[in-house]
């Protein structure tokens, strides 16, 4: 595609957002599921630093942190459990 059709289009994107404002409902809806992703990337990374003395480690990739994001402790524990017990 052409850089020109790329940046007026770009250009013609920020001049509808000045006009017509953002849409808050779906921003509100994105910035919070980003926030739950990342607390639960955090959370697998604190249970993998004082899991390590047991041999527990959990990979941090999108999935497990959407997993613990939205289901919190319960979803932690489940990938636990799958790590114990089903994955040996």
């Amino acid at each position: 595609m052409d850089p020109l059709i790329i940046a007026l289009a770009f250009f013609a994107g920020i001049i509808l957002l000045l006009f017509f404002g953002p849409p808050l409902k779906m921003m509100q809806w994105t910035s919070r599921g980003v926030i739950k992703v990342v607390i639960g990337a955090l959370l697998i990374f604190f249970v993998n630093v004082f899991g390590a003395m047991f041999g527990l480690h959990i990979p941090i990739n999108l999935v497990t942190s959407i997993v613990v994001g939205f289901l919190g402790n319960f979803g932690l524990g489940s990938l636990v459990a799958i790590h114990l017990f089903i994955l040996p």
